[in-house]
């Protein structure tokens, strides 16, 4: 009974954080608008490495060199996840956006077996092509039409997102890293990243700020704090009393509260196409991640099913690719 309510506990916190990453989209969407897309990532961005810089200092572990390297490398693509996600996001419904961006786990796999010469097997293509398939229904409500300026940046954001994943486990397969320090050096690169290009572009971090009202720092902190400090600390937490297969099932329902969350609270308006269109992606998706695992339990597959993280000599976890297979997630972008 006591590993019974453990691993209930530990599932219902992996579902809260799926949940959160659904509603982030009508947060985001709440926040933003086309001129204060920069200063908001770079105010949440700031905000959110000082709070894991601190969490950082207090483990008394020094940031290693080869963690610096690889963070400023994947945190420069992690900044152009955010940049395209963000401004999409300002371009269109917050359904769409936590719809499209779902591809990730079907691009993933296919950027990754690319690289690595691994052979998919022709199924997952055809899962592809329905998921896709279901984004073209949803972005034109069924009507024969161009997808909108902000479906458009969404997907690149779930393209490169599907790089950040693989360059992750290029960068990262074979040196233990502490996953804390990794994830806080991403962070540090895209609020710099992001703090120099509000002096170019869009409203100031202190306009930005100065616009804030009682409701929308609530909103500001919650993107912050919950969906992106909180959320990162649980995956990290959870992968070591769980499976990766089971961290990867159950936040892979982000997809599903997010549909729920801008249909039901935002009252996005969805036609019955666009309602065929969502069954489409969960299904594409959903069909896509279990023949890639399954692809990868076969024997012969020569790939490890359910990759341990690798502790370092400081107790932290080497960063594993995420999105698309059964492995620790890295830390999920969030708009």
């Amino acid at each position: 009974m006591p590993a019974l309510l453990s691993r209930f506990r530990v599932d219902l916190l992996l579902l809260l954080v799926a949940a959160a990453w659904g509603s982030t989209y009508l947060v985001a969407k709440e926040l933003v608008t086309p001129q204060s897309v920069v200063a908001l990532l770079a105010t949440r961005m700031l905000l959110a490495a000082v709070i894991m810089a601190a969490l950082v200092a207090a483990g008394r572990h020094r940031i290693t060199a080869a963690e610096l390297r690889s963070g400023m490398l994947l945190g420069s693509v992690l900044a152009a996840v955010f940049a395209f996600e963000t401004f999409g996001i300002a371009h269109t419904s917050a359904t769409n956006a936590g719809l499209i961006i779902s591809l990730t786990i079907v691009f993933t796999p296919i950027l990754d077996s690319a690289v690595s010469g691994r052979r998919l097997p022709g199924r997952f293509f055809l899962a592809a092509l329905i998921a896709i398939g279901g984004v073209a229904l949803l972005a034109s409500g069924g009507v024969f039409q161009a997808p909108s300026l902000g479906d458009l940046l969404v997907l690149a954001a779930a393209i490169i997102r599907a790089v950040h994943v693989t360059s992750m486990s290029k960068l990262t397969g074979n040196t233990p890293m502490n996953s804390l320090h990794l994830t806080t050096v991403q962070l540090s690169t895209c609020a710099v990243l992001f703090s120099a290009a509000s002096l170019f572009y869009g409203d100031s971090i202190p306009h930005f700020l100065a616009r804030l009202d009682p409701g929308s720092t609530v909103l500001f902190l919650y993107l912050v704090v919950a969906c992106t400090v909180c959320a990162f600390l649980i995956q990290t937490w959870a992968v070591r009393r769980t499976s990766p297969s089971r961290v990867s099932l159950l936040l892979g329902t982000e997809p599903v509260w997010a549909a729920v969350v801008g249909i039901a609270v935002a009252h996005d308006p969805v036609a019955l196409a666009g309602y065929v269109g969502i069954a489409l992606i969960l299904a594409g998706t959903a069909w896509g991640r279990s023949i890639e695992q399954r692809h990868r339990l076969a024997p012969g597959a020569g790939i490890d099913p359910c990759p341990t993280p690798v502790e370092d000599d400081r107790g932290g976890a080497r960063s594993l690719a995420g999105r698309g297979v059964p492995s620790s997630p890295p830390l999920k972008p969030r708009a």
